[in-house]
């Protein structure tokens, strides 16, 4: 059998694009983070405050925080972005305050959610819409 730098070539090219296709397939929807984070119950607004830009000029460091009083964990999310779990941030008992600030990446406008886990097993979300101008993710 004869191989030529074209199979060659063609050969890589068609391993590195099937090694792209899992990645899209295994990610997460906005539900399913949500789902996950939650097993399910019910969220009530309130009892978690989102502070983010209502306008952020750049995507790639768009600066946000989140503080639920006596909280077990907070999820943040980004539901525009291709993952949409952001981050969790898991708080112990003696932690000395149940928040946290961070910069995201955001791919355009979106909607930025964070949900509380509270030590009773409730959930309390708050969520913001964050008008990006240049995207983050490849935008």
């Amino acid at each position: 059998m004869k191989f030529t730098r074209r199979d060659a070539l063609a050969l890589g090219l068609g391993a590195t694009a099937a090694s792209f296709l899992p990645l899209r397939a295994m990610a997460a929807t906005t539900d399913e983070v949500i789902a996950a984070f939650t097993g399910g119950a019910d969220i009530a607004e309130g009892g978690v405050s989102l502070t983010a830009p209502e306008i952020a000029e750049n995507g790639n460091t768009v600066p946000v925080s989140v503080d639920a009083p006596g909280a077990a964990a907070i999820l943040l999310i980004a539901t525009g972005n291709p993952s949409p779990g952001v981050a969790t941030f898991n708080f112990g008992p003696l932690a000395g305050a149940q928040s946290a600030a961070t910069r995201i990446r955001l791919a355009g406008t979106q909607e930025v959610i964070a949900i509380a886990k509270m030590p009773d097993g409730s959930f309390g979300k708050a969520s913001q819409t964050v008008k990006v101008t240049i995207g983050g993710c490849g935008g």
